[in-house]
């Protein structure tokens, strides 16, 4: 691990640590909405003004609030969010991708409708494979990416060997697939296959299982 990512994860740990407070952690949600004097802050916490400076010490020395000096009385101060005081308290980008692969057995569900929701959350081209391509989309698979507005019924299965590049960005949805696999998988999700069941609930439940995921996913992305 290189310096300047140690440095940003400790810097993450320490913002960590400072909200792994109730009391701390209500003070952020209240200067989210404005900003707000020592006092006040106190009343709203029902705290004593000792135990409420010693809450804001702790905030203020990991660079998440400052004090700023009221222009009308020059004896208050006003406490409100540093700039970026929540930047990186979720992870951030740290991977690129030249293109991204979904991976399957049969590249018939899964994979078809990982890579169909990808390319509406990212620029990153995606397509998808499967090790046995089975002879079609499954229909569950076309009605579920139809209820969401999206469209792979004129998709055709594909053999993984087939579409894979050298630089392609595996992620393998599928757990048979993934323990098959020969090459690298950059990510592997255990989406529970809804082709086993056959219900338009089993597919409705893998498409908002790789939908979250695709969410989280695409911003940590960039394009190589």
């Amino acid at each position: 691990m290189n310096a300047e990512l140690t440095e940003t994860i400790e810097a993450r740990a320490a913002k960590h640590a400072a909200l792994a407070d109730p009391a701390r952690l209500r003070i952020v949600d209240l200067l989210t909405l404005g900003d707000v004097s020592p006092t006040d802050m106190g009343q709203q916490l029902g705290m004593p003004s000792n135990l409420v400076a010693h809450h804001l010490k702790v905030l203020e020395g990991v660079g998440i609030l400052v004090r700023v000096r009221s222009e009308g009385d020059r004896r208050r101060s006003y406490l409100h969010l540093a700039p970026g005081a929540l930047a990186g308290l979720t992870p951030t980008a740290t991977m690129a991708a030249h293109r991204v692969v979904f991976v399957c057995t049969g590249n018939s569900a899964r994979s078809q409708l990982a890579a169909a929701l990808w390319s509406s959350a990212s620029s990153i081209p995606a397509t998808s494979g499967g090790t046995h391509p089975a002879e079609r989309v499954e229909p569950g698979a076309i009605r579920a990416a139809k209820r969401h507005h999206l469209d792979v019924h004129e998709a055709t299965p594909q053999l993984l060997a087939d579409v894979l590049g050298p630089d392609d960005f595996v992620v393998t949805v599928c757990d048979n697939a993934h323990e098959e696999l020969t090459v690298p998988s950059g990510l592997h999700w255990s989406i529970p296959d809804p082709v086993q069941t056959g219900t338009d609930a089993a597919f409705e439940a893998a498409f908002t299982d790789l939908e979250h995921r695709i969410q989280e996913l695409a911003p940590r992305l960039t394009k190589a």
